[in-house]
């Protein structure tokens, strides 16, 4: 069943991607002392791979809708301005349906620096109402929209961190960080953590909290995989849990 899963969602993401890729640019820069993007599209981030054409599958409920996620790890990127210097981007492609209607596609922009960081670039996002977009609600870029997006996209300054290349417990940092616009936190509450979904059982992965100054009583926790990443959310009103993927668990954390 999982095999048979797996096998439908490649054929969605070869129906949803079918997109060419962006030119090849320099890409090493440094923010002021900061990060140095020499290889910004090779992810080696245990908690945050990305391999061209993967697919993820999740399910859950959200103030009981029912809903699915589709990941698809996109062949497009972008370039992005930081410093003067041009950064290049890979797309994370997120599609959620509520109650099986399609209710937010976002496009995702990541790349890791030389440390083994991977950092946001931002998102896009349209937001559905019966089949149509109803607003671009949560977009942000970093140097704000290029040709083609809403032009109320906001404008940030520099990446924010997304995974850290090792965290550990009590390690914090901000995803997003523009409020009142989008605004993040995670913290890492666990190291070594085992647990499973209907896809596969994972060791060795870390639970982390998202809390948020936009509603400073929400509080959700995620919980990623080495190899896998993202494997299964829980919050208040919501859960999502990983049903199916072509990323499979480092071996040596087996």
């Amino acid at each position: 069943m999982k095999t048979l899963i797996t096998s439908l969602c490649t054929l969605l993401a070869t129906a949803l991607l079918a997109v060419p890729s962006a030119a090849v640019a320099p890409t090493t820069t440094a923010l002021l002392g900061g990060p140095i993007f020499s290889n910004p599209l090779v992810f080696d981030n245990e908690f945050f791979p990305f391999t061209p054409g993967g697919v993820k599958v999740y399910t859950g409920k959200d103030e009981g809708a029912k809903t699915v996620v589709v990941d698809l790890y996109s062949t497009e990127t972008r370039m992005f301005d930081v410093g003067g210097s041009m950064v290049e981007c890979a797309l994370l492609q997120e599609t959620e349906f509520e109650d099986g209607e399609l209710a937010e596609i976002s496009l995702n922009w990541f790349a890791q620096a030389d440390d083994g960081t991977v950092y946001y670039f931002g998102e896009v996002v349209d937001n559905y109402d019966d089949g149509e977009i109803e607003d671009h609600e949560g977009s942000w870029l970093v140097g704000g929209p290029q040709k083609g997006d809403p032009e109320e996209t906001a404008t940030a300054l520099v990446p924010a961190v997304f995974m850290p290349a090792d965290p550990e417990v009590g390690d914090t940092w901000k995803p997003e960080d523009l409020f009142p616009l989008v605004d993040e936190t995670v913290e890492v509450l666990k190291e070594d953590v085992k647990f499973k979904t209907p896809a596969e059982k994972f060791e060795g992965g870390i639970l982390v909290q998202e809390t948020t100054d936009l509603d400073p009583k929400a509080k959700e926790k995620k919980w990623y995989a080495p190899g896998v990443g993202f494997g299964k959310a829980k919050g208040p009103g919501e859960k999502l849990v990983l049903i199916a993927s072509t990323f499979t668990a480092s071996e040596d954390e087996e």
